[in-house]
């Protein structure tokens, strides 16, 4: 995988399922597509907090169930491989290590339920089932009746 390959070319190798990923300005800019934040979620990472997002990679992050968190300043806070604790509901950012706190930008509650749910595909999903079973009911007490 070449998962940002340019920045770092040993970092598919070496991210660990549950880090999180810190980054700059506009972080996932010129990609359009669902990919991006897949591969990062394909790789493990828990969560990305950056000082800003691309529109479009922020919601196809959260489309997909990878959570990110807006938090300026978070880029020139954390060094590789420190101790970093994310509250997307107060938007809080800790860095256990130094032990200082950021304040980012809290997700909207909306934006919380769909990741809380795994994507939007795992809401549909889902939606879908209690669909299906409510009608089963209603078939069945047809039946009964």
């Amino acid at each position: 995988m070449h998962t940002l390959e340019s920045v770092n070319p040993s970092f598919a190798a070496e991210v660990q399922a549950g880090d999180v990923v810190v980054a700059g300005r506009d972080f996932g800019c010129g990609s359009s597509r669902e990919t991006a934040p897949e591969n990062l979620l394909e790789l493990g990472v828990a969560c990305v907090v950056a000082d800003s997002f691309a529109r479009l990679f922020l919601r196809n992050a959260v489309a997909i169930g990878l959570p990110v968190l807006p938090c300026p300043g978070a880029s020139s806070a954390f060094s590789p491989g420190c101790d970093i604790e994310v509250d997307l509901a107060t938007g809080e950012v800790r860095n256990n290590d130094a032990g200082t706190v950021l304040h980012g930008e809290p997700l909207p509650e909306s934006m919380r339920r769909i990741l809380n749910a795994g994507g939007m595909l795992a809401i549909l999903k889902s939606d879908r089932l209690e669909t299906l079973e409510s009608l089963r009911q209603e078939d069945d007490g047809r039946e009964s009746g």
